[in-house]
């Protein structure tokens, strides 16, 4: 089921990764594209949040959240 865009209040999933460098990712599933990043998770979120309104503006239609399920971890050898 679609939801409208004009919703006051909503919850997403955040996706919170670490890059080689300390710097921590901040990823939105249900908004393509809508990402940031921070020195710590708290700035992370509080630019994920801005994040969110800028990509929810830029919408013009209404998008389908994602169910969440889990998180998995793989590891693949890589091929020599």
């Amino acid at each position: 089921m679609a939801i409208p865009i004009n919703m006051e209040n909503r919850t997403f999933i955040v996706l919170i990764e670490q890059d080689e460098d300390g710097i921590y990712v901040a990823k939105v599933p249900d908004l393509q594209g809508c990402y940031t990043q921070g020195k710590s998770i708290e700035q992370a979120m509080e630019r994920v949040k801005e994040a969110i309104q800028v990509c929810l503006e830029s919408e013009k239609e209404a998008f389908l959240p994602l169910k969440f399920v889990g998180i998995q971890q793989l590891e693949v050898k890589a091929n020599a």
